[in-house]
């Protein structure tokens, strides 16, 4: 299995790791995944291509790294303005997502199962104060997928770096600004040490799976109880990467702070032409990409459906509960 992932980031590289050493225990040690931290194998952004080719049985990535394979790979790991973590699992296992994903896998020769979520991210580090649409423009940043090409439209310069070269990066004035994940991952990857600014929301990233791809001609070899192992092994991890990451921000967020780094959240102006941009970036691809029309409009549906229900119950808890402190 190579990853996408330093091994130093062992929440997000414990995505890969999770789904070994489950497999293992379940085929009673019969069964067993050699995961690789990126660059060991083969560079990190370049996971799904390995795969497919066949030079490793599998692999542990962000799909949404592939957008220039084909846009539709977006939607498997997050679109701005897209789904929560609760969300996309939904869609994923019960709104018609994994199926979807697969039918755009088989074009790739591989099938994709998710093994992790981060939780909605944080919007980045940035060496100096946004407040407008014009304070973006001609600014460099490292960000990936569809959410950089949304960046792009608001004058962003963007670049998409592997997690072990941010920092140096940002750091050295490379890059104006940088997101990785969150808290936790951000602080080990020295980001507060970088940087001054520290946005939210990741409107582009708010709830991003990551995936277990398996080359297809492989997985059609497993016997059907080895298949099913890797299924269950990746559900597994998927739940405990957002159940992990949720627990460990709060402190990290909390010592951030106490560096005395600055929390700031994306003006409304940011935002409104942020998610104006994204959906005329998705129409876009609907034009050029058939799976992305094939997949979208079901997705889009999908997504008004969950947020409408979500706003009835979830929000107005939680505004409650902000709100009215105990």
């Amino acid at each position: 299995m190579g990853t996408s992932w330093p091994v130093g980031l062992d929440t997000i590289y414990g995505g890969a790791t999770v789904v070994a050493e489950r497999v293992t225990e379940l085929s009673n040690g019969m069964f067993k995944i050699t995961t690789f931290p990126a660059g060991e194998l083969f560079p990190g952004l370049e996971v799904l291509q390995n795969v497919s080719q066949g030079t490793v049985e599998c692999g542990h990535t962000a799909l949404y790294y592939y957008v220039g394979l084909d846009p539709a790979w977006g939607i498997a790991t997050a679109l701005p303005f897209g789904l929560t973590a609760q969300q996309q699992n939904s869609w994923l296992y019960h709104g018609g997502g994994e199926a979807a994903i697969n039918k755009l896998g088989q074009n790739f020769g591989v099938i994709c199962f998710a093994a992790g979520n981060t939780g909605a991210q944080m919007g980045g580090w940035f060496r100096r104060e946004i407040n407008t649409v014009s304070d973006l423009q001609g600014l460099k940043m490292r960000i990936p997928g569809l959410g950089a090409q949304v960046m792009q439209r608001l004058g962003v310069v963007t670049q998409t770096l592997p997690g072990g070269e941010i920092f140096q990066a940002l750091s050295t004035g490379a890059v104006d600004a940088a997101e990785w994940v969150g808290a936790y991952d951000d602080e080990k990857l020295g980001l507060p040490d970088a940087a001054d600014f520290y946005y939210s929301p990741g409107w582009w990233e708010p709830g991003p799976s990551l995936h277990v791809v398996i080359n297809l001609d492989a997985w059609n070899k497993l016997p059907k109880e080895y298949q099913s192992f890797m299924r269950v092994a990746a559900w597994e991890s998927n739940m405990n990467m957002l159940a992990k990451y949720d627990a460990l921000n709060n402190d990290a967020l909390d010592r951030i702070v106490t560096k005395g780094k600055k929390l700031k959240v994306y003006s409304n102006e940011i935002l409104n032409a942020a998610q104006k941009a994204a959906f005329e970036l998705y129409a876009e691809n609907e034009a050029k990409s058939a799976a992305f029309k094939e997949i979208f409009p079901s997705w889009n549906a999908f997504r008004q459906k969950i947020q409408r229900w979500h706003q009835t119950n979830e929000l107005p808890f939680n505004l409650f509960v902000r709100d009215n402190p105990i």
